[in-house]
């Protein structure tokens, strides 16, 4: 079945618009609500939200919502999702909930959905929902109303979680780390989980006013993350996306490190220390780099489609642990069910102290590949599968890069556009390759 309102994380708009409205967020929870007393009882959903000034409408309306259909509601206030995530399974709730619209602008917001053991929901379950929002309202009388209470000291709670992930035996005393926030959820957490591990924190994005969220800052804008690192002569550099599931790195030189390369690294991290490692999985978009560096250290690669949620149902196909996008989301099962910008940026910092290397020093091995990423505009109508000047074009391209590079050819889900994406290890050929295939698609 197509799915009428759910898109690959949660449900995301313009607020004011369909769906992002509150009579229809109130709506959608008292659908969730009913879907969840059809096995429990009395239901009990935690609900965290990012700094977006539309945030305190879909809170109300969320909480009316699930109140209605007589499920209980535990505020936890602006949390970064992965937050949410780990209080859902920590408090033993039924749901957690995320008012986001992630590395999107402020007039954008969302919901997304946890499960009680802090893992993105599937299909079924969100076939489900859907359908019980076709359904009349079902009303709670007065004495099954839902009831609401806040969780105190959440920040707290969740940073104590994150240092957990951190090793015991080492610390981050004598570094210097600027951490952007993005104006985002964790602008109260990033820099006390830094400082609390021993390092010097000099904090930027972290002033959050309901509308400047993303905006010219974090994971999406890591311009101003390289600007303070080299000004403050720091260390290493941390930017978050707006609900701080998103990581991009930058060393003391400037140099900014993108989701590719942290998988790698956390793999070799894992490598060194003697852990076994059998996989990991990347994404159609993941650079090819990495997947030779992989191979040839023994770890087999696969890719799954874009989206943090493709890479986290392939990891539990094969019972893998890590796994991650180049945007910086990436999947470290053994420390979190989920994306966690923070937990990732640990895992990095980890490897840096106890190997006493530079970022450069662990990822000589990867040499990231040029990519020339081409979008072609389609006709209304056209049929680019059934061309066969693009048949043609891809075959011929194919066999010039051979094993030394590839293409990738997908339609956006959003626009009329094919995107042509080549790597190769040379940057004129690859370039060259993309061109040639996005003019058989214009012809």
């Amino acid at each position: 079945m197509i799915k009428k309102y759910f898109g690959t994380d949660g449900i995301r708009g313009t607020v004011g618009q369909a769906p992002i409205t509150p009579d229809f967020v109130l709506r959608l929870a008292h659908a969730v609500g009913r879907v969840l007393r059809k096995t429990e009882s009395r239901p009990t959903v935690l609900i965290g939200k990012d700094t977006r000034i539309s945030g305190y409408m879909l809170e109300s309306a969320l909480e009316s919502g699930f109140n209605s259909a007589g499920v209980d509601v535990v505020l936890l206030g602006p949390l970064p999702t992965p937050g949410v995530a780990y209080l859902t399974r920590a408090q033993r709730a039924s749901l957690g909930v995320v008012i986001s619209a992630s590395h999107n602008p402020f007039p954008d917001n969302g919901i997304k959905f946890f499960s009680a053991q802090g893992t993105k929901l599937g299909d079924e379950w969100e076939l489900a929902v859907e359908a019980a929002l076709d359904e009349p309202p079902a009303w709670a009388n007065s004495a099954t109303l839902g009831k609401t209470r806040r969780l105190d000291d959440v920040a707290g709670r969740y940073t104590e979680f994150c240092k957990s992930t951190f090793a015991h035996d080492l610390t981050l005393k004598g570094l210097t780390i600027v951490v952007d926030a993005a104006h985002g959820a964790a602008y109260h957490i990033a820099p006390m989980v830094f400082h609390e591990l021993g390092a010097d924190v000099i904090a930027i994005g972290c002033a959050p006013d309901g509308l400047n969220i993303n905006h010219e800052v974090g994971a999406t804008h890591p311009e101003a993350l390289i600007t303070a690192v080299r000004a403050n002569k720091a260390d290493f550099g941390i930017a978050l996306d707006g609900d701080a599931d998103r990581l991009q790195m930058v060393d003391g030189e400037g140099r900014l490190y993108n989701g590719d390369e942290v998988l790698y690294l956390m793999v070799n991290e894992r490598l060194a220390r003697g852990e076994k490692v059998p996989g990991a999985v990347g994404t159609l978009m993941t650079n090819m780099a990495v997947e030779v560096a992989l191979n040839a250290r023994g770890v087999e690669f696969v890719r799954a489609s874009v989206g943090d949620r493709y890479v986290l149902e392939e990891l539990g196909k094969r019972g893998w642990l890590l796994g991650g996008e180049g945007s910086g989301h990436l999947l470290a099962l053994d420390k979190h069910t989920t994306g966690d910008g923070l937990i990732s940026a640990l895992q990095v910092l980890q490897a840096c102290v106890r190997s006493k290397k530079t970022l450069v020093e662990l990822l000589s091995d990867v040499v990231l590949f040029p990519q020339t990423l081409i979008n072609v505009r389609l006709k209304p109508g056209q049929d680019w599968k059934a061309s066969v000047n693009l048949a043609v074009a891809t075959k011929a391209v194919e066999a010039e890069l051979g094993n030394t590079g590839r293409l990738l050819i997908r339609a956006s889900g959003t626009e009329p556009l094919l995107r042509v994406m080549v790597e190769a290890r040379d940057a004129e050929l690859a370039r060259s390759c993309a061109e040639r295939v996005a003019d058989s698609v214009r012809s």
